[in-house]
């Protein structure tokens, strides 16, 4: 470590270009091997089985009730975001605002046959307001009628947990597909490590995905989000 004349705090030593270039690109070895292994994980996420969901969950939606099929809006696969934020809480957890924060333009998700939403206990009421106050436009319901945050798991006894699952639609048949919560969402925010989570992945003809899964060619459905018709997208699978 060096010390820089301007300050006490310490910084990361000053060498030559050359040794840079070097450090430089033992490092990027070993970030493309990361790379590599997250594609592998995926493709792993990719092929789990799924659990169907028996209960039918009624939330409280913005426009009113809302069963967990209709959160698809018509798409196949759904992201939810287990936003903490209990009932007698006055604004959401800190840590949850600032991921979904992160979270883009939902197009670009809607492309690929995705829908996300928030779920969190709070009543609807107390969940308009704070999306208002936040400026986000993901919807969000509040699941304080049902038992699904507590069927869930991330509902136990009075705490609140964060939490992001993934659902799969056959109709009116819903399964879950996966789940991840602590530092496992904290990566999350960009449209490609979303679409990761997904049982279809990000549909493109690279991914090593099972056989029949929809795929199209990289690049070729990339748009700005201006330039979408933001209806489902790939049915061929059916639904």
């Amino acid at each position: 470590m060096t010390t820089s004349p301007m300050t006490t705090n310490p910084l990361p030593r000053v060498v030559s270009p050359a040794e840079w270039q070097s450090a430089l690109a033992l490092h990027r070895a070993r970030e493309k091997a990361a790379t590599r292994a997250r594609d592998a994980l995926a493709a792993e996420r990719r092929r789990l089985p799924m659990v169907k969901i028996g209960k039918d969950y009624v939330f409280e939606g913005e426009s009113g009730p809302a069963r967990l099929v209709d959160l698809f809006e018509g798409r196949r696969q759904l992201i939810v975001y287990h936003v903490m934020f209990g009932p007698t809480w006055q604004q959401g957890c800190v840590g949850c605002s600032m991921s979904v924060d992160n979270i883009g333009h939902l197009s670009h998700l809607h492309a690929r046959d995705v829908s996300m939403a928030l779920v969190s206990r709070a009543p609807q009421v107390k969940l308009a307001a704070y999306k208002k106050r936040m400026g986000w436009t993901v919807p969000w319901y509040s699941s304080n009628g049902c038992d699904f945050n507590v069927d869930f798991g991330v509902t136990v006894g009075e705490d609140e947990k964060s939490a992001v699952s993934v659902f799969l639609r056959d109709g009116d048949s819903v399964y879950r597909s996966y789940v991840t919560s602590g530092r496992g969402d904290e990566m999350l925010g960009t449209v490609w490590s979303y679409l990761d989570l997904v049982p279809f992945g990000r549909q493109e003809k690279w991914e090593d995905s099972p056989a029949g899964w929809p795929q199209t060619p990289a690049y070729d459905w990339w748009q700005r989000h201006d330039a979408y018709d933001d209806k489902p997208a790939l049915t061929s699978t059916g639904a």
